[in-house]
């Protein structure tokens, strides 16, 4: 299976709004880490928006795209949850959040109607969103001689690495944060150097 080099997410907070016959359906996307700083906002807006009808919402975590949720409260099963999840998906994003709350307007939509609306709202919220592709990195930890450390610069230079440790001595260690584009080209040069190396994270 082919390795995935970088996934989209969105930057910062957004908002979206549908409307159809009198119900508003308000959409909050929020960039998240985990299903518990995900459950935190939904508990937020349970808090904020307490007078309305419905809070539904989805969210995906993870590079696998594995982790996600999708939650109906209470509308009819599929018609919320699963359009707020679709739009997330077809938009190939991930550590995201989307809430949708919905204030009833008195006249009911049915099951088509719903799906279209969350969908909508689910939507709204993604396009007002600052979308931004980050790359995947490894660590990489590396033991070289002192006269092996202007190499060792150059590589951190040329490939953009990230220096998270460093010790400088004798015998120098450095631990790197390193692009997963790059992780092969970078690992084939330490290697034709001999520096000694102790992947990986």
């Amino acid at each position: 299976m082919t390795d995935i080099l970088s996934f989209k997410t969105i930057s910062t907070v957004a908002e979206g709004l549908f409307k159809d016959k009198g119900s508003k359906f308000l959409a909050f996307a929020f960039p998240v880490k985990s299903a518990e700083e995900a459950l935190e906002f939904v508990k937020s807006k349970r808090k904020e928006f307490f007078d309305a009808r419905h809070i539904c919402y989805a969210y995906m975590i993870g590079t696998e795209q594995v982790e996600f949720k999708a939650n109906d409260d209470g509308e009819p099963s599929g018609t919320a949850g699963k359009p707020i999840l679709g739009q997330i998906n077809s938009n190939e994003l991930t550590d995201i959040l989307i809430i949708v709350v919905r204030y009833f307007g008195g006249i009911l939509l049915g099951t088509s109607g719903l799906i279209n609306a969350y969908k909508s709202a689910a939507a709204a919220a993604i396009a007002n969103a600052q979308t931004i592709e980050i790359d995947i990195e490894k660590t990489i930890k590396i033991s070289c001689s002192y006269e092996n450390i202007h190499f060792m610069m150059k590589i951190i230079k040329d490939f953009s690495l990230k220096v998270l440790l460093q010790k400088q001595d004798i015998n120098c260690e450095f631990t790197v944060s390193c692009k997963l584009k790059h992780y092969g080209t970078v690992l084939k040069k330490l290697n034709n150097n001999l520096l000694i190396m102790n992947n990986e994270q």
